[in-house]
């Protein structure tokens, strides 16, 4: 990444490696077009002429420019200062005080450290002020892709969800875009196959008797006749253009991966996800690609089976092989959040929040993930950034002074997490040295 003190931030990001061609994600400031130059701000207060770009370049990729810029392949080292500049730029003033404390207990040069910590202390964050790079052609896009029609199969796994499941096939029957199938792999007990004679969709059900999302969704995607790929689940609600957006968004950026937006009923798009935007996460409750992906870079991860992060993963893999993911908020979804069914009955709902008070913490897929991609020694910067604020519920994770509190707390039972750490990473040990379970999608299907 182009300034070193998001490796404390950012430890297990997508965007802190780069592609199998060598490339990273942040174009190059010489090369980007002039439209998107007047609409980042420009900072000659840096010490380096480098860290001035590097930050132009990480405000390009944050506000939305999706384009075939020439990228940086490697960056050049900038001063401490220049390092406290960017962060308090971008990051809420807790997160520096954070990078301040590990910088000086790594031994780094307290007296450097402070005087660069202090000289920053006035600069306040600026990302959240500025605008993000609009398409404006966009809107009046005439798509050839959505005009050809393509079969586009829609996959959704289930577990004992009906009630919610039947909400997600009402909004498909709304669909504005009907060159679909529907693939449902249904592992409910017991399995009700008449459920789905009331919807007047073209759905394959496919009754899996082993209790696996990712079998499920891997299953789907060998029965699936679409050229395109549209994942779901069976806990979201979606608007009647859904398919239309995703396929849209496709041509019109030319990628292979529209990523949707999730948010929780109830609420908004989040402000920093209600524009288009090269995608940092896949998600696999809501995204379309083609499916002639899964011939590169393979299936799901049977690793993760009964935990999470396997669509982190699989997201992983085509960001690293060059496939372009557009985050698109066009094609949002309302999360639900059922109570019941799915991961919560195979006991690895949430990443860092374990079931039982010494189960491991995280999951130890999360470890497993981490480590096979980034490392040991990012693993652990990720796990000191986020085990403490594991501590109290999800619903508090947005609440500061419960994230305070939650950062005292993880001190007073800290013997507590590091057994839990330690069972996690020795668990994701084994993962790891049994290797990735991920089988190839062949041409055939």
């Amino acid at each position: 990444m182009p300034f070193v003190f998001l490796k404390y931030l950012q430890p297990t990001h997508y965007f802190r490696l780069k592609n199998l061609k060598g490339d990273t994600v942040f174009p190059k400031v010489e090369a980007l077009p002039e439209s998107v130059l007047e609409k980042l701000e420009q900072d000659s207060n840096y010490l380096s002429s480098h860290a001035k770009d590097y930050d132009i370049s990480w405000q390009a990729i944050q506000l939305g420019y999706i384009g075939d810029a020439e990228t940086y392949q490697s960056f050049n080292k900038v001063p401490v200062y220049d390092n406290y500049r960017f962060i308090r730029k971008h990051f809420h003033k807790a997160w520096v005080l954070y990078v301040l404390l590990l910088r000086v207990l790594s031994l780094h040069n307290p007296i450097k450290e402070i005087a660069a910590f202090v000289k920053t202390r006035h600069i306040s964050r600026k990302i959240a002020t500025l605008q993000p790079i609009t398409y404006e052609d966009y809107t009046s896009f005439e798509s050839n892709l959505l005009a050809s029609k393509p079969l586009v199969s829609v996959v959704i796994p289930t577990l004992n969800r009906y009630a919610y499941l039947k909400n997600v096939l009402k909004d498909l029957e709304q669909q504005t875009y009907t060159n679909f199938e529907v693939i449902i792999v249904d592992q409910s007990e017991p399995f009700t196959p008449d459920f789905y004679k009331a919807f007047k969709l073209d759905i394959k059900y496919i009754n899996q008797k082993e209790k696996a999302l990712w079998l499920a969704r891997n299953t789907a995607i060998k029965h699936a006749k679409g050229k395109l790929i549209a994942l779901s689940e069976d806990d979201v609600r979606i608007k009647p253009d859904w398919i239309e957006a995703h396929i849209r968004c496709l041509d019109f950026f030319q990628v292979q991966v529209s990523a949707g937006v999730f948010y929780p009923e109830g609420q908004n798009i989040p402000n920093d996800r209600a524009f288009f935007s090269v995608a940092s996460q896949f998600a696999t409750g809501n995204a379309m690609l083609y499916k002639k992906v899964f011939n590169i870079v393979g299936l799901f991860d049977r690793q993760f089976e009964k935990q999470r992060m396997g669509d982190g993963e699989f997201g992983m893999r085509l960001f690293l092989e060059g496939i372009q993911s557009v985050s698109n908020p066009d094609a949002s979804c309302v999360d639900v959040k059922a109570g019941v069914g799915g991961l919560r009955e195979m006991g690895s709902w949430d990443a860092f929040r374990p079931s039982t008070f010494l189960a491991p913490r995280p999951i130890p897929s999360v470890i497993y993930f981490f480590r096979r991609y980034f490392g040991k020694k990012a693993t652990r910067r990720a796990l000191w950034r986020t085990v403490p604020m594991s501590v109290f519920p999800y619903q508090f994770k947005k609440n500061k002074a419960m994230l305070i509190l939650a950062g005292v707390l993880s001190l007073v039972i800290a013997p507590v997490i590091c057994l839990q750490v330690y069972r996690s990473w020795k668990l994701a040990s084994i993962k790891l040295k049994q290797g990735p379970i991920i089988e190839k999608l062949s041409e055939n299907h």
